[in-house]
């Protein structure tokens, strides 16, 4: 039930025969009225003698009076209330279609809205990461289909990077100036376009497919700076990392549902079956997000009072955009703003490789299958997604403990680099597949909690530009993920196996650790 205004005037207008009254003080100074809550401001109430002749109740503009049944059957008494500046949508007894027990009962199992924004967006970045999987997918029968060499092969998957990487710069920017959900929804519906055009695109010319796929990943470069800044504005510091672990857990299961559901789709209905399925869920879920989803909690129509509260008093502060352009050489002028850039480049460097080349890495070390090879790459993802969000509520625990956000942050990315460097490191020495699968799960488990790192550093240091800041540092990152990928090609034609770029992998890990300890902070920059 919604609570009456402080700076409104209530009246109430009472009727009831002489022998009931009793004092007009009771009424008024009654430390809870028959509505249900305390009078706030300056309350006025009329008592007369008598039979009224009509009674209702009058809410705001409705103030039409009506008979009630009481009155019709002759009854002695009625009551008439007229309040003024009570919010719509307080149900009174049984109107609005239910009691008060009722009432209490459905507002005890509402979902509050943050809960539905990290579910959508959980649901967006698992169709994010699952359309870019298809493709990976597909392109073994697309290139026997049109003849296409190893080399063209590389070009293909990499023309994806190619819009990506600037894409991130200026969705950041736009983020920051119009706000997350319209950013996200214009990306969704493009990269839905694309995904639908591709198999068309590599029917007609190797020109239109590799522009469909630059435009693909000029769209889906939005993705992760409007995530960033949506879950920033919906939950307090407290609750944030956790968000983030849940949406990046969607972000990893998409890996997962790509690679097993697109194999069974390419063989039951055809390249295109795929590619038409998932750009038919992006659709759906725009329509979901018009109309569910708001830049800020302030801005929902129904959200709750008291989940506002809750939000606004678990941030230290709100960012105000002023309408400028963000100042890029004062952003590269502080430390803290490249210990997150390099963070991003290590992280997407060692990512990368892994989803790259987990499989050609069984196949060539290990000798197996690569039907065998997709399912060993695939349980390492579906394990990262739990990680996520292990990550994510792990950090939340430590801020509510009392540890300071600075450190929160510097033990959370230690924990994301150094797992992997050592797991890397190990996995020269795997004797089986098995061992392999498992060293391989562990870096990407630990590699999970960068989550909790650099990536909610970015809101901590620079709220008000954190998505050109984010921008900034993806393409950085997706530069590193191109020149790694290409490069463990290189090293391991050059030497003849991976143990020597696994290395170098691991060691970039370790220098990025300790450079970010020296120079992060968790406290605002900018």
């Amino acid at each position: 039930m919604a609570a009456v205004s402080t700076t409104t005037t209530s009246q109430l207008h009472i009727s009831y025969p002489a022998r009931l009254f009793k004092t007009q003080s009771t009424l008024i100074n009654t430390e809870k009225t028959q509505l249900g809550f305390k009078p706030r401001g300056r309350v006025q109430a009329k008592c007369e003698t008598g039979i009224a002749s009509s009674a209702g109740f009058g809410l705001g503009n409705r103030g039409r009076r009506r008979k009630t049944e009481g009155f019709q059957r002759g009854k002695p008494w009625v009551v008439t209330c007229t309040a003024e500046g009570i919010e719509r949508g307080m149900l009174m007894g049984n109107r609005g279609g239910g009691s008060g027990e009722a009432a209490a009962a459905k507002k005890a199992i509402s979902v509050p809205e943050r809960f539905k924004v990290v579910a959508l967006l959980a649901c967006v970045m698992c169709l994010c990461n699952a359309d870019r999987v298809v493709m990976s997918v597909a392109i073994v029968p697309l290139a026997a289909k049109n003849g296409w060499t190893s080399s063209f092969l590389g070009v293909v998957q990499s023309s994806f990077l190619w819009g990506y990487i600037f894409s991130s710069v200026i969705g950041g920017a736009l983020v920051d100036k119009y706000g997350g959900k319209r950013v996200m929804a214009w990306g969704v519906a493009m990269w839905s376009l694309a995904t639908l055009l591709t198999p068309w695109a590599a029917n007609h010319s190797t020109t239109s497919l590799l522009a469909v796929r630059a435009f693909f990943g000029l769209a889906e470069g939005v993705a992760l700076p409007s995530m960033s800044t949506l879950l920033s504005r919906w939950f307090p510091t407290q609750e944030r990392a956790s968000a983030v672990g849940i949406s990046m857990a969607g972000f990893h299961i998409g890996n997962v549902i790509g690679l097993l559901l697109t194999p069974v789709m390419l063989s039951s209905i055809g390249i295109s079956g795929p590619f038409i399925l998932f750009s038919s869920i992006g659709l759906l879920w725009l329509t979901i997000w018009a109309y569910t989803v708001t830049n800020d909690p302030g801005e929902s129509y129904c959200i709750s009072k008291s989940e506002l509260r809750l939000i606004q008093a678990g941030k230290s502060d709100s960012p105000v955009n002023s309408g400028k352009l963000p100042p890029l050489r004062l952003l590269l002028s502080k430390l803290p703003t490249w210990t997150i850039i390099l963070a991003n480049i290590t992280n997407n460097w060692g990512y990368f490789v892994l989803l790259s080349w987990m499989p050609v890495y069984f196949k060539t070390v290990f000798g197996v299958n690569l039907k065998q090879a997709a399912w060993f790459s695939a349980v390492p993802w579906g394990t990262m997604a739990v990680s996520s969000y292990i990550a994510g509520a792990a950090s939340d625990s430590l801020i509510k403990a009392g540890y300071s956000l600075t450190s929160v942050r510097k033990i959370m990315q230690s924990i994301g680099f150094i797992g992997p460097g050592v797991s890397l490191l190990c996995l020269n020495y795997a004797n089986t597949p098995t061992d392999a699968a498992v060293l391989l799960t562990a870096a990407l488990c630990f590699s999970s909690f960068s989550q909790a790192g650099f990536l909610l550093n970015i809101q901590d240091i620079a709220p008000q530009y954190a998505g050109f800041l984010h921008g900034i540092s993806n393409s950085a990152g997706t530069f590193a993920a191109i020149v790694s990928t290409i490069g463990t090609g290189y090293f391991v034609q050059w030497l003849g196996s991976f143990q020597a770029f696994l290395t170098v992998t691991a060691a970039l890990y370790f220098a990025t650790a300790i450079f970010w300890n020296l120079f992060a902070t968790g406290e605002r920059v900018f």
